[in-house]
């Protein structure tokens, strides 16, 4: 197939007043194919998104060409070619709705594209029965969820009938069944109508899908591949700050444990890396006992321990007790949804509570209760021994709760980052030498330097504008945090930072709420789990227990944590195998485990 995308020796650069231009985009090339799918990876700020922009001409090159389609994206009249050919949906949905119904804004593009009605009208509804808003169509977007909204992104797009889509961390706040359907159903249009898909993603379990994988870093392209040959270097890709795929990164530990060698593009797929393991196994059995001693084995076959050092938790030591919480938005109009529907649940003092569910499920909703910015009608919120629902109590709630929205950078809005720290102490009225030594406490727990104190916070990277957020709540010292999709958009690594504060933030005596899409933070870090689907609590309890039963995840639009699905795949061979591991590590001893104490037989009838 011609290329459709053809960038040569392309550079870009951010202009700053007063300072050194930012170079975001450093000689890069790239060829991707008509009909192709390409995957596109890297660290925040490494230049996935400015390169996305250079592609539909949003942005030109300073050096280089960049010719899509066979337009030269620098040439006159270029710019409108390529963006009737490629449609671009960015990672907050917010940044390209306009219209005042989701139907009307699915309408915007081909409307400007001078569709003719009947197809028009085709079009929306065919693109809204695509990504699940059918019956949204009439709705005013700023009454949906964040999930919604960047399905609603999705669907403008779709409309268009682009013959190139860019995804520029297009899927970031969509629940796992969700992005799941999403990707199979552009793959399916890739592959049917020889659409091109060029996909700039963190979530390495949609990278594996494509045909090529580019990994960029600090503007340049440092590997390039199909998804066996990038991930397979596992020490590269990870000290990129990126994951590996858990099926790749559990059978690569194993071979690493047994001393065995693993052959190119064994494990590219979960079910490749399923026989893998068990090959490998077989091969070590020799040898396995000299490696994997008793000791080990039976470390490993325990459960793993939620939290190193973790104190005791009294269960009767109760800091939020919900009762049968209903709410309702514009309850009495056309346009009235009934976002929760009797929930109820409790959180105890020292714990962390993981809150998941399908985009729209109420999660946000919930938590907005939990310090007070809405009141339970009706129902009983209890914060504290306080009444959520009364003004009276509300203030008092607010000094001890933090909470911390799905993009806390937008809480940001002081001169400098001290000032932006420094305001909630002051409005709680403290001292001025108490407020000073908070700022720096704070700063200090999430790693803001001293010297960037003094900065604008709109200076400073993305990943450090969430530290600073998070600084400006933890310096209030709030009995209760609750994080609301605090590492969305995040690279691996910057996602890493931000959730090691929330063990950090426990062992200095906060009880933490995390609400979050992936199945994976959650599972790695909370002690229960809260799930809702459609407003109503389909699970609550251990969360070993909750990420077990794959039957209510999949219920509720969620998927099984990834290392958790792979171990069930394998535990068919293994039996015996502890499948509620959350972390490639754990995941990698609980099979040596299983492995050593009930050898299962592999392809071939191979003993392990």
């Amino acid at each position: 197939m011609p290329d459709f995308i053809t960038v040569q020796d392309a550079v870009f650069e951010y202009l700053r007043p007063e300072s050194t231009p930012v170079r975001a985009v450093d000689h890069v090339d790239l060829s991707v194919a008509q009909g192709s799918h390409v995957a596109v990876l890297g660290r925040n700020g490494s230049g996935k998104s400015t390169l996305a922009r250079l592609i539909n001409a949003l942005e030109l090159p300073l050096e280089g060409t960049v010719v899509v389609a066979g337009f030269d994206s620098q040439a006159e009249g270029s710019a409108w070619e390529i963006r009737q050919r490629c449609g671009m949906v960015f990672q907050n949905p917010d940044n390209q709705i306009v219209g005042t119904t989701v139907e009307e804004d699915v309408a915007f593009g081909p409307e400007n594209l001078g569709v003719p009605q009947p197809e028009i009208r085709r079009a929306v509804d065919e693109a809204l029965a695509a990504v699940g808003l059918s019956e949204y169509a009439v709705r005013p977007p700023h009454l949906l969820s964040g999930g919604q909204k960047q399905k609603l992104a999705i669907a403008g797009i779709l409309a268009m009938k682009p013959r190139c889509i860019l995804l520029d961390e297009a899927t970031s706040m969509l629940d796992p069944v969700s992005r799941r359907d999403f990707m199979d159903m552009v793959i399916d249009r890739v592959r049917r109508d020889g659409i091109t898909l060029v996909n700039i993603t963190h979530h390495m379990e949609e990278a594996v899908l494509a045909e090529d994988v580019v990994v960029l870093s600090q503007g340049r392209v440092v590997a390039h591949g199909t998804p066996a040959d990038v991930f397979e270097a596992v020490a590269e890709i990870r000290a990129e700050g990126l994951d590996v795929p858990a099926h790749m990164e559990i059978a690569h530990r194993l071979a690493e444990s047994l001393g065995a060698t693993l052959v190119h593009g064994e494990t590219e797929t979960p079910a490749k890396a399923v026989d893998a393991v068990i090959r490998v196994l077989a091969e070590s059995k020799a040898d396995r006992s000299e490696r994997f001693s008793s000791e080990t084995a039976a470390a490993a076959a325990a459960p793993a321990a939620r939290h190193a050092g973790a104190f005791t938790i009294d269960p009767t030591d109760i800091l939020i007790d919900v009762k049968k919480l209903d709410f309702t938005y514009l309850k009495g109009t056309p346009f009235s949804n009934r976002a929760l529907e009797e929930v109820s649940f409790q959180v105890r003092r020292g714990e962390i509570l993981g809150i998941v569910g399908h985009s729209g499920s109420g999660k946000s909703t919930l938590v907005q209760h939990l310090n007070g910015l809405l009141r339970s009608a009706p129902g009983v919120v209890t914060v504290l021994g306080l009444d959520a629902s009364r003004g009276g109590d509300i203030r008092a709630i607010r000094q001890k709760v933090g909470l911390l929205f799905q993009y806390p950078e937008h809480q940001l809005f002081e001169e400098t980052v001290r000032g932006d720290i420094a305001f909630g102490p002051r409005r709680m009225g403290l001292p001025e030498e108490e407020v000073e030594a908070r700022v720096l406490e704070a700063a200090k727990i999430v790693g803001i330097a001293e010297a960037d104190l003094d900065r604008s916070p709109f200076e400073l990277s993305g990943g450090q504008k969430r530290r600073a957020a998070i600084a400006g709540i933890l310096s209030m010292r709030p009995e209760v945090l609750i994080l609301d999709e605090p590492a969305a958009g995040l690279d691996p690594a910057g996602r890493d930072e931000i959730l090691s504060y929330v063990s950090s933030l426990r062992d200095h005596g906060a009880t933490l709420v995390l609400v979050s899409h992936s199945m994976e933070d959650v599972a790695r870090l909370a002690d229960r789990v809260l799930m809702l689907d459609h407003g109503r609590v389909a699970a609550f309890g251990d969360t070993r227990d909750v990420f077990s039963d794959e039957a209510t995840l999949e219920r509720a639009g969620l998927s099984l944590p990834a290392s958790t699905a792979f171990l069930k795949r394998l535990a068919l061979h293994l039996p015996g195998l502890d499948t509620a591991r959350f972390t490639a590590a754990a995941a990698a001893t609980a099979v040596l485990a299983a492995a050593g104490a009930a050898p299962a037989n592999g392809n071939g009838g191979a003993a392990c």
